[in-house]
């Protein structure tokens, strides 16, 4: 399938200044800006900037930012999911993951999540994809934010819905392993049945047969 990219951006008012939120962004581009040193959700900052322009790269990657001046301050990553994770095994071509989405602790609380979310679902393209998720209690901020992880897993299901993106059942283990942990997807209007169909099957690898 072709992977269509359509360019949006959108300004946001903070107490602490003016954000820009664009995308998908070229890695040419995720290159030239600065970096913010809080972005560590993940790995140390230099080594996550080298993700994204390394995501950007890809020909189905999207990289979403929401920059502050010339230094990205917060993003969110859309690819095929790693070829070691369940979601892959269907080789479903218009499958990709919202792979991360991380903001530094200074604009927490200013809806630049809702916003990297809103600006991602302007482009049409995304109409063309199912859209998955895999949240993780371990990669949340629950000692930055103070909230435990039920107060936090609210958090993050709001903002995903932001992006249109719904609770889902599933029995993959890693999932499965604490009850906070969620699959969330996004279907997208142009989406065939066939692979709503594929997706549930692999949702569900666990049944038993009787």
């Amino acid at each position: 399938m072709r992977h269509k990219k359509t360019y949006y951006a959108r300004e946001l008012n903070t107490p602490y200044g003016m954000l820009i939120i664009e995308g998908p962004i070229s890695s040419e581009i995720v290159q030239s800006y600065d970096f913010h040193e809080d972005l560590i959700a993940f790995r140390p900052p230099d080594q996550q900037h080298k993700a994204l322009i390394g995501i950007a790269e890809l020909e189905e990657g999207r990289i979403i930012i929401a920059r502050h001046q010339n230094t990205i301050v917060g993003y969110v990553t859309f690819l095929y999911p790693d070829p070691l994770e369940r979601w892959s095994e269907g080789n479903i071509e218009n499958l990709i993951e919202l792979g991360a989405i991380e903001v530094i602790p200074q604009f927490r609380g200013c809806a630049v999540g809702k916003n990297l979310l809103i600006v991602s679902m302007l482009d049409d393209a995304m109409e063309d994809y199912l859209i998955i998720t895999t949240e993780y209690y371990w990669h949340w901020d629950l000692k930055g934010t103070n909230l435990n992880v039920w107060e936090y897993r609210k958090v993050m299901e709001k903002m995903m819905s932001a992006g249109g993106l719904e609770w889902y059942a599933t029995d993959d283990p890693e999932i499965c392993s604490h009850p906070a942990n969620c699959l969330m997807a996004r279907v997208g209007s142009r989406v065939s049945l066939e692979t709503v169909q594929k997706f549930d099957r692999l949702r569900f690898m666990n049944r038993f047969m009787y």
